[in-house]
């Protein structure tokens, strides 16, 4: 008997360490779906949020455990060199694990008030997570688009997840379609660049030009901005920014809140390391369209936010503006740019799930109260809960002794001192007007009512003109003055993620060298 000659299949090498954060995010998340489907009852809620901790904190030490194998061994790579295990990759891995933690302190709370009892959220929490520490870690065009729709498709459900609210499924449709043209673009920029390289290896496109110089780049040059229209509409960078106002107000709370950090660290992780890392040869080409979307994200986000009422609105547009200080540090390049995208990431993560800790717990049963009134006097009757979000909200803007001020600080000096004065200049000046929305809605919280509401009063003129009825502005004002006497019961688990976030953020704005050196050292590490 003749038996045909057999070949084995050649194996990438896996250094398993390397994904290690993903396995586990993964493997919570089937953890917790299995357990659900066959345990009688389903798990319950504190089951549930058990298991997610301990999959975010082992998420968290697996970080802990790479930093100190790069810091002593220095950089890899795995899987034929499409996993990185890197400072850059590891200070990702952080991050995202932290506001998983935080996220699902939050989100407990909150499934508990709605009367939420399956384990949706958890699961889908861990599942985009994973995707976001992955494209932190991809060193291929091809691993950051699996790792992208891993992360975008469990977000796409987890926006609609809660069946009681009807504007999550619209804001679950807005996102998804607008999403998957987003994904078709990114894919049509891996196609374009792959023709005009040879390759989707992001070390092996920048070994080539190295050694290639291109004599017509028009394809290249396609392929770069069709990756940076994919990256954009993730960032919410203008004029890619149009789902976001309606998803971050559609969409529960805490998901709002989880969706806002989580996005932003994996899709600029993965834009740094496309563009900074694999095609920081071809600068001249993507940096003008680095340029105009900073710009044009700074200028827009900070003015329109100015004119919401809606909180989670105003929020969005701060979201957009906070967006375009990261890429100020992105068009940069220099490793100054870098470590300065890198600690803005890491800090603004933190702040964000706090900040919208406190919309949730404001917000109510149902999760309606969202209008600026309901904010009014806040601070006077519940000093912790308005006190927290103050500190939040001014370190957004930037106000010294949090971490948001050296973030904006750290990304502006760096176009200093890449002699990008005019990005710096602009970037100042937005950092000006976004104070004005921030501060406003921290008087409204200081005060008894708000300074828009005090023309509203019954003995106050009423102009001819306006659209509203006196009967309208009547009960606007009876609005108000219930909000004012209103205590918003605060949930212990989402007081402690409120009271992490706000210490994180000012400890480290009054003592920044340990964060400050772990951007730095992981810019360094990236770099190398």
């Amino acid at each position: 008997m003749i038996f045909a000659a057999t070949h084995s299949i050649a194996m990438p090498k896996i250094d398993y360490l390397a994904i290690l954060p993903e396995l586990i995010l993964l493997g919570g998340a089937l953890v917790i779906l299995l357990a659900t489907s066959l345990v009688r009852g389903g798990l319950s809620r504190i089951a549930t949020l058990i298991l997610t901790l301990i999959s975010g904190a082992g998420s968290l030490v697996a970080g802990l455990v790479e930093w100190h194998r790069v810091t002593t061994q220095g950089a890899s790579n795995t899987i034929d060199h499409a996993i990185s295990m890197d400072g850059f990759a590891v200070l990702m891995t952080i991050t995202i694990s932290v506001v998983v933690i935080l996220s699902t302190l939050v989100g407990y709370d909150y499934l508990k008030r709605e009367g939420i009892t399956t384990p949706e959220y958890n699961i889908l929490a861990l599942v985009a997570a994973s995707g976001a520490v992955m494209m932190g870690q991809a060193n291929d065009l091809i691993v950051i688009f699996v790792a992208l729709e891993i992360l975008s498709i469990a977000l796409y459900v987890l926006v609609a997840f809660n069946p009681r609210r009807g504007e999550s499924g619209e804001a679950a449709l807005k996102y998804y379609v607008l999403g998957g043209f987003s994904s078709a673009v990114f894919v049509y920029g891996i196609a374009l660049v792959y023709g005009a390289t040879g390759s989707t290896n992001l070390s092996q496109i920048a070994n080539y030009f190295t050694q290639n110089q291109l004599i017509h780049s028009g394809l290249l040059d396609a392929g770069l901005a069709l990756l940076l229209v994919g990256f954009a509409f993730k960032v919410a960078a203008v004029p890619f920014h149009v789902w976001t106002p309606d998803v971050y107000q559609g969409a529960p709370s805490p998901v709002t809140g989880f969706m806002a950090a989580v996005v932003k660290v994996g899709a600029f992780a993965a834009l740094l390391r496309v563009f900074v890392a694999g095609m920081n040869s071809q600068s001249a080409t993507w940096k003008p369209m680095l340029y105009a979307l900073a710009v044009a994200t700074l200028l827009f986000g900070s003015v329109v936010a100015l004119v919401q009422r809606d909180v989670k609105r105003l929020l969005a547009y701060s979201a957009i503006n906070q967006a375009g200080y990261i890429l100020v540090g992105v068009a940069v390049g220099s490793l100054a740019g870098t470590a300065g995208a890198l600690y803005y990431l890491l800090t603004s993560a933190v702040i964000t799930v706090g900040t919208f800790a406190v919309v949730t717990v404001m917000g109510g049963p149902g999760d309606q109260a969202h209008d600026l009134t309901h904010y009014s006097g806040l601070a006077r009757r519940q000093p912790w809960l308005g006190g927290a979000f103050i500190v939040l909200l001014l370190a957004q803007a930037g106000i010294p002794f949090t971490t948001g001020f050296l973030a904006k600080l750290s990304v502006i000096a760096a176009g200093i001192q890449a002699n990008d004065w005019p990005l710096s200049l602009i970037a100042m000046i937005a950092a000006a007007i976004a104070a004005a929305f921030y501060l406003r809605l921290v008087v409204i919280m200081l005060t008894s009512r708000a300074p828009e509401d005090d023309a509203l009063s019954p003995g106050s003129a009423v102009n001819p003109s306006t659209e509203r009825s006196q009967t309208t502005m009547l009960l606007e004002v009876t609005k108000v003055d219930e909000a004012i006497d209103t205590r918003v019961p605060v949930p212990v688990l989402t007081g402690v993620a409120i009271g992490l976030s706000t210490a994180v953020t000012v400890f480290f704005g009054i003592i920044p060298g340990p964060l400050l050196d772990f951007a730095h050292q992981a810019a360094l590490l990236f770099q190398a």
